[in-house]
């Protein structure tokens, strides 16, 4: 399986990492904490790390940690617009439940 972005994702990733001036992706990762256990994390990736796992989807680079993996294999990250707020959206097949404040999930 693969990780994947939407066209949109993948639009608002290269306008960022274009406007920051350096960086060559971005690494999808999962941390615990929540009232359900886990939270996903986003940063921008200057340098590859050899333990990465590399996906290219629409042009722009994702990194994976190996023990962020199993918990991301096959998911898929879009960006939306809803009135004022935008941000990333986690499509996730792996996710059993989500918290009601949506910023953490459980596998």
């Amino acid at each position: 399986m693969a990780i994947t972005l939407t066209e949109r994702a993948a639009n608002h990733i290269s306008k960022f990492l274009t406007k920051r001036g350096k960086g060559i992706g971005l690494r999808i990762g999962v941390r615990t904490t929540g009232c359900s256990g886990m939270a996903y994390k986003l940063e921008f990736v200057d340098a590859v790390a050899e333990e990465d796992h590399v996906f290219e989807d629409h042009g722009v680079k994702i990194f994976v940690d190996p023990k962020s993996m199993p918990y991301l294999e096959g998911i898929e990250l879009d960006f939306a617009r809803e009135g004022l707020n935008e941000g990333f959206k986690f499509n996730n097949p792996n996710e059993k439940a989500r918290c009601g404040c949506g910023e953490s999930f459980t596998v």
